[in-house]
């Protein structure tokens, strides 16, 4: 079935040997005591210092003025220079902040003899929330989980936290780590479209946050990166996906509604109902649905519907009276936001589809494969425009991706 069931109209590295006990798709953190009554800040990268409605609400998350919270710079290159910054903006938002020292790249320091010190976890737990740091989210999981699979007792403390009711945020690499799997040692897009994932390098465990049963990305518009999710999920059997931009972040509360908030939105991939052509070698899939979810709209995991923004709240669009004219197309989907300028034409035009090539190098002197992605509207798509910016929030288009072959070198027109 489909993911938006019902439209609410209302206002570094660590081992193999650990991946190989913890499972082809890891369910570790299936069998937790109590569902968690705390909240995740879900940040794609890239987050401004000025950027008030994720900073004030990661604080307000953990309790307002005066909430102590934990960073956790364990991703970071730089773990001392990264964690003073995010100490800082913390403390401009009305926050205590302390720096947690476990981080693989930290000089003079022992990350695994850290990530167990029982006085150390005891003042993480203490907290009422936690910052990761952006960098390379296998960093985080090298330092916080053993080479066994189980968690070092900071991981334990921040779980107690999440339990309890406080804030798990991370940026980029932090929120990469919100899912029971992650990207890990990825290759570019097209490649990975090209090649497929491998478990162990291309994806590996995560910390789990979310559950489960959701796939999260980060970086997504700003790098193509909606594309990269479907093969990762399609590996792993997850049915929904969520990607969010940067600058931008998702709020997940204790009821599994989401909310976009900040710069710029998120990616929704419902893959129930998708389907592969097994005689075909290369990479394909049929009938994805995909939306975009603007900031300000809502999302509810547990009974997939939706709510738009306020401002589109009487801002649903009419399909017999489309605004745009001709053929919709994208000669590059995995440009710069190219995805959602596509999308936003097509649900507001004349045209039933459109087509996004994903191409290499154009300089190439050999044919190479690339994709087609066809996005199509159905009885089920649905778009909703603001009442005071030329903002779209996007549901359920049909995506299919077959594979091209792209010929090399082009040539220049002659007459």
């Amino acid at each position: 079935m489909g993911v938006l069931k019902t439209l609410i109209h209302s206002v570094g590295r660590f081992s193999l040997l650990w991946y190989a006990i913890v499972g082809a798709h890891t369910h570790a953190h299936a069998a937790e005591p109590a569902q968690p009554k705390g909240s995740l800040v879900i940040i794609g990268g890239g987050l401004r210092g000025d950027n008030a409605d994720i900073w004030q609400r990661i604080v307000q998350l953990a309790g307002g003025k005066g909430a102590r919270i934990a960073v956790f710079p364990s991703a970071a290159g730089t773990p001392e220079r990264s964690g003073q910054a995010i100490i800082g903006y913390l403390k401009r938002y009305g926050a205590d902040p302390f720096l947690v020292p476990i981080a693989v790249k930290l000089a003079n320091s022992d990350y695994r003899k850290a990530a167990d010190d029982m006085t150390l976890a005891d003042r993480v737990r203490r907290a009422d929330g936690v910052y990761f740091a952006g960098g390379d989210q296998g960093r985080i999981t090298q330092a916080l989980v053993r080479a066994d699979g189980t968690r070092t007792a900071a991981l334990d403390a921040i779980w107690d936290i999440y339990r309890r009711g406080g804030v798990i945020a991370g940026t980029s690499a932090g929120a990469a780590i919100m899912s029971s799997t992650m990207f890990y040692d990825a290759r570019r897009v097209l490649a990975t479209l090209q090649e497929g994932v491998a478990d162990g390098k291309d994806i590996a465990p995560g910390l789990g946050f979310i559950g489960d049963d959701i796939f999260v990305d980060q970086h997504l518009l700003i790098r193509g990166r909606f594309a990269r999710m479907i093969p990762a999920m399609l590996k792993k059997g997850y049915q929904l996906g969520l990607g969010i931009d940067e600058n931008s972040a998702m709020v997940v509360n204790a009821k599994r509604e989401v909310e976009i908030i900040g710069y710029r939105g998120a990616m929704l991939l419902d893959l129930s109902r998708a389907t592969m052509d097994s005689e075909s070698s290369a990479f394909n899939v049929s009938n994805i649905l995909i939306s975009y979810l603007d900031r300000g709209d809502k999302f509810n995991i547990a009974t997939q519907t939706f709510t738009p923004a306020p401002d589109k709240a009487d801002g649903r669009l009419d399909n017999t009276r489309p605004v745009r004219r001709g053929a919709v197309y994208s000669n590059d989907i995995l440009g710069n936001s190219a995805v959602v300028d596509l999308m936003e034409k097509l649900i507001d035009s004349d045209q039933q589809d459109a087509i996004g090539i994903a191409s290499g190098d154009p300089r190439g002197t050999a044919p190479e494969i690339g994709f087609e992605f066809r996005f199509s509207k159905t009885p089920e798509s649905t778009g909703y425009l603001s009442s005071v910016v030329e903002a779209y929030s996007i549901l359920n288009l049909r995506l299919d991706i077959r594979p091209i072959e792209v010929q090399r070198p082009l040539y220049k027109y002659k007459n």
